[in-house]
């Protein structure tokens, strides 16, 4: 299983806020590409960047994000703000590897297709839900979508990876959903990354015995910064 460690960028800095509310900010590192290439020499391969700013309509980190797919020499996930066809090729033109839709997905069904329709696999699927209600624009909006019904969507829509974070455990330490993931797992058979909840390495390794095969990877975010799961152990006993 694969570890990804996180980087949210906000005003250009790496910040983590509880359950997505951004009255709940810290501010954890004034130099994100500093934190990024610590992660890569922990032994990250692949990094989960999103631009907070983009994702509420408030700005964007493009600078920071260019700056961290130039300095790291692993693959680079990011989203936040993608809107069109111009922002994901901009994002891939910056040095990403993969471009991540969220609101796109529930607000515009033709523009995601269609960018799904010509990225392929570089897209993932962002499904990001408290319990089984899908919410957008940087988890600030609640929808009426059934995260189920989304998924099943954008497997039919060509998607070949899914990120689920369920909302009510990000960055509480509660550790991942569990039942969640095998719901997806079971009615996506696509590959999918877990997200939302890490703590320790043991939910790591929680993860990894409990869920289907296809449930391949896991992003861990407020644990690394707080000082309470070690990216290096949390590798090696995803392995």
């Amino acid at each position: 299983m694969l570890v990804i460690p996180a980087i949210d960028l906000r005003a250009g800095k790496c910040v983590r806020m509880q359950q997505g509310d951004p009255t709940r900010e810290v501010v954890y590192d004034e130099d994100p590409v500093a934190r990024a290439q610590a992660f890569v020499a922990a032994g990250a391969t692949r990094l989960h960047v999103i631009d907070l700013d983009g994702a509420f309509g408030a700005g964007e980190n493009d600078k920071a994000i260019a700056a961290i797919c130039k300095a790291v020499n692993v693959e680079v996930e990011t989203g936040g703000g993608i809107r069109s066809l111009d922002d994901a090729m901009r994002a891939l033109e910056w040095g990403a590897s993969f471009v991540i839709l969220g609101t796109l997905l529930v607000e515009d069904e033709r523009t995601a297709r269609n960018i799904i329709g010509k990225l392929g696999e570089k897209v993932i699927a962002g499904v990001d839900a408290r319990g089984d209600r899908v919410a957008i624009r940087g988890w600030q909006e609640a929808t009426v979508m059934n995260r189920d019904a989304l998924v099943k969507r954008v497997v039919q829509w060509g998607v070949q990876r899914i990120i689920h974070t369920e909302i009510g455990r990000d960055g509480m330490g509660l550790g991942f959903d569990l039942s969640a993931l095998r719901t997806i797992a079971e009615i996506a058979p696509i590959k999918i990354t877990a997200s939302g909840g890490a703590k320790t390495v043991t939910d790591v390794q929680a993860l990894r015995a409990s869920v289907p095969s296809n449930v391949d990877s896991c992003i861990v975010k407020s644990a690394l910064y707080e000082g309470t799961l070690d990216l290096a152990q949390a590798i090696k006993a995803a392995t």
